[in-house]
């Protein structure tokens, strides 16, 4: 319920001088008020206008205030707005049962004026309280969520940092050995990166980075994932990746990565990558392993001349 909003309150009684009593006072205090005289029909009305609190008799003919209660509360659309009884019982077990099957207070017949008042403004401010805490609770959780993801993302590149790659790829190589699945890892760095940094500076090679790693990032698959190593290196997860589909892959980004013009403003850049493949082999017990080898197939494609792939 917006703070600037009238609020909203369904009325349901059977005896029209009470409906009539209640509708004058409420709409006296400028509230919004929606009498009905059925059980049936109040079910109908909440689901329709979604009232901001409900004055709910007991006794009615078609469907008694306790029905009314329970099948509002078992509807996760209905079952947080607030429910006063207003009944002439007055025995406790009656008081009882309606706090059981959901109400939040109970008036008895005859009411005072300033007492259905009163007891409406403060369940009308409870409900508003309640409604403040779960949003705040809501923007708490994105805020937390965000916060969580801000963690595991390398600040300079956008990709994953290589504390959280380290954790996913650990997770997919205990899949990958129970399962007996495919697994490949693909490293590559930028080719003469420290010349880019000589030559254009530090900031211009930042801009190079990230340009690179989104590259990358857009050619493989959702499966996998990409984290930025340490420096200009960079580590790809391929899961359910044997070591041919693994060098197409290499092949098509050291293809995408050598056709960017990146433009800077110390004018274009072109850069090219060498990378290195690496697939699980069955004596592997640890990720690192495949790590290890994928490295080693790196600095071979750099002996090799850069702007390359190899695997191992």
């Amino acid at each position: 319920m917006p703070d600037n909003r009238t609020p909203t309150i369904l009325i349901v009684d059977d005896t029209p001088a009470n409906l009539l009593l209640l509708t004058q006072l409420l709409s006296g205090q400028s509230y919004d008020v929606r009498p009905v005289t059925q059980g049936r029909q109040a079910i109908t009305a909440v689901r329709t206008i979604h009232p901001d609190l409900i004055l709910l008799d007991i006794r009615m003919p078609d469907m008694d205030g306790y029905t009314v209660c329970q099948n509002l509360k078992a509807d996760p659309e209905t079952n947080h707005i607030p429910i006063i009884f207003i009944s002439a019982l007055d025995d406790t077990e009656d008081k009882v049962r309606a706090f059981e099957c959901g109400g939040v207070d109970y008036i008895t017949k005859p009411f005072q004026p300033a007492e259905v008042l009163a007891r409406v403004r403060t369940h009308l401010a409870l409900a508003q309280a309640r409604i403040a805490l779960e949003m705040a609770n809501r923007e708490l959780q994105r805020a937390l969520a965000r916060e969580a993801e801000l963690a595991r993302i390398d600040w300079l590149t956008g990709v994953y940092n290589r504390s959280h790659f380290y954790e996913l790829a650990t997770h997919q190589f205990a899949i990958a050995t129970r399962y007996d699945q495919p697994l490949a890892i693909c490293m590559f760095d930028v080719d003469h990166f420290k010349h880019i940094n000589d030559q254009y500076g530090h900031l211009i090679g930042d801009q190079v980075l990230r340009t690179i790693a989104q590259t990358a990032a857009r050619q493989i698959r959702t499966t996998d994932c990409i984290g930025r190593f340490g420096g200009e290196e960079f580590i790809l997860l391929l899961p359910n990746t044997r070591m041919e589909s693994g060098l197409h892959l290499a092949e098509r980004l050291r293809a995408a990565v050598a056709a960017l013009e990146i433009h800077t403003e110390k004018g274009t850049i072109t850069a090219t990558i060498s990378l290195g493949v690496a697939e699980r082999q069955p004596a592997d017990t640890i990720i690192e392993r495949i790590i290890d080898r994928a490295d080693q197939a790196l600095y071979a494609a750099k002996r090799q001349g850069r702007n390359c792939v190899v695997g191992v």
